[in-house]
């Protein structure tokens, strides 16, 4: 079922109600005031006959006599019955030929059974006399019943309107959605630039800008495959070149170059080793994979675990210097995030530090959030390259690394709402890591 038809039967429903309970009201009331006004016709037509008999000469009645009159003398309306009765009950004057009706010695209104027939009296007393007015009750319903049904014409023919008029209503309502349904389909199916629709109301922008900032997370995806498609084409032809090469002089030679250049092609195959792992990863730090694993850990688990993991095998070089009470805050990320990020933030430090100075790891308690400082020893690292640290595949001089480390920490930092700062002086390059505290 279409939204305008449900739309239409759920509005039209309330409408039907509505108007039908409208109707039944006033119909109750226009019968009311219809039974009213011919109750005060019986009323009306008794004090003009009683009008009529005082402009007479001499009285009706006298002395035991009564003076006959003719019924065209009453001028009752048509379709009423009307009788004349002194107050011993003779006739004086009727225009019916039914002697058993209107008999009555009580004033006032009345319902009586005559022959069969209902009908509605009224006796009015005036002087000596007793006038009785009456009309049966079957005319008096086909009048009422003609009347209602002229007034329920109307309400009938607006009520059928109405369903016209909101059926309308609703498409007219209903054409920016439609607008919207339109410019979805003709768009191609590899489009993913923001959806345009004019004049949509304040109801379905949210939806439009719902609908947009699904392409849009749609193309990130799509563009984090192709970088990584490309990334992964670029950087591995590189040592699976060197370890072929390597392979193809090992077949050719023997001795010492033979060996040589089987060491060579191992040191290649671990560079592509690690070079798909740190990709692998990075992939899923910058997707939607979740890494928690229900584990809390502790700012000083996490340190400890990152300098067991460091990938150089040179733990005893790093320095440690704990905050108090960095064994009882517990991180706002994943573990395994936290762990990664400071293991690579080592790594690179160990990479860069000249001869065996030790790298320095300090974690402290800065305004609600917990700090992680690394400090080398090397060269440094000019101003102007800062900013390409972060840049997937970007080497400061004769790095070994892959270039992707960095790439990662500044991905899991992004994610999980981290800071990361990075500060050169002549003694070594400075790396700041901030991670968010668990709440709760």
């Amino acid at each position: 079922m279409s939204l305008r038809v449900r739309l239409t039967l759920i509005l039209g429903a309330a409408f039907v109600v509505i108007w039908a309970l409208a109707a039944a009201w006033m119909l109750r009331d226009l019968r009311h005031q219809m039974m009213f006004s011919l109750d005060q016709r019986l009323v009306a037509s008794a004090r003009m006959v009683a009008g009529l008999i005082d402009q007479m000469p001499q009285p009706l009645v006298s002395k035991g006599e009564s003076t006959k009159i003719s019924a065209d003398q009453l001028s009752v309306p048509d379709g009423m019955a009307c009788q004349v009765s002194s107050l011993r009950g003779e006739i004086i004057a009727r225009n019916h030929s039914n002697d058993q009706v209107l008999n009555d010695d009580r004033s006032g209104f009345r319902d009586q059974t005559i022959d069969d027939a209902r009908w509605r009296t009224f006796t009015y007393y005036r002087g000596d006399v007793r006038i009785t007015t009456a009309d049966r009750h079957q005319e008096r319903e086909a009048l009422n019943r003609s009347i209602l049904l002229a007034a329920s014409a109307p309400v009938l023919v607006a009520l059928l309107g109405s369903l016209g008029l909101l059926w309308i209503g609703v498409g007219k309502g209903l054409a920016p959605l439609n607008r919207m349904r339109d410019a979805l389909r003709r768009r191609s199916p590899d489009a993913l630039e923001p959806l345009q629709v004019r004049g949509l109301p304040g109801e379905l922008q949210p939806l439009l800008d719902t609908q947009n900032q699904l392409f849009q997370r749609i193309a990130q995806t799509i563009e984090r495959e192709r970088r990584l498609t490309d990334d992964a084409a670029h950087e591995l032809r590189t040592p699976l070149t060197a370890i072929k090469t390597h392979l193809q002089v090992a077949r050719m030679t023997d001795g010492d170059i033979r060996e040589q250049a089987l060491e060579h092609a191992e040191q290649g195959a671990d560079r592509l080793h690690r070079t798909l792992e740190q990709l692998l990863l990075l992939a899923r730090v910058e997707g939607s994979l979740s890494f928690e694993d229900g584990v809390q850990c502790s700012a000083e688990q996490v340190a400890r675990q990152a300098i067991q993991d460091t990938g150089l095998g040179d733990s005893q070089r790093i320095a440690l210097q704990l905050d108090p009470g960095a064994a009882q805050v517990y991180l706002g990320m994943p573990a395994p995030l936290a762990v990664t990020a400071l293991r690579n933030l080592l790594d690179n430090a160990l990479r860069h530090t000249r001869g065996t100075e030790p790298v320095e790891l300090a974690v402290h308690m800065d305004k609600g959030r917990v700090a992680f400082t690394v400090r080398d020893h090397g060269p440094g690292i000019a101003e102007q390259d800062l900013e390409h640290l972060t840049e997937r595949f970007w080497r400061h001089g004769q790095s070994g690394g892959c270039g992707l480390g960095l790439a990662i920490v500044q991905a899991i930092v992004q994610r999980c709402a981290g800071t990361l700062r990075f500060d050169s002086r002549s003694d070594g390059l400075r790396v700041l890591l901030q991670v968010p505290l668990r709440t709760g």
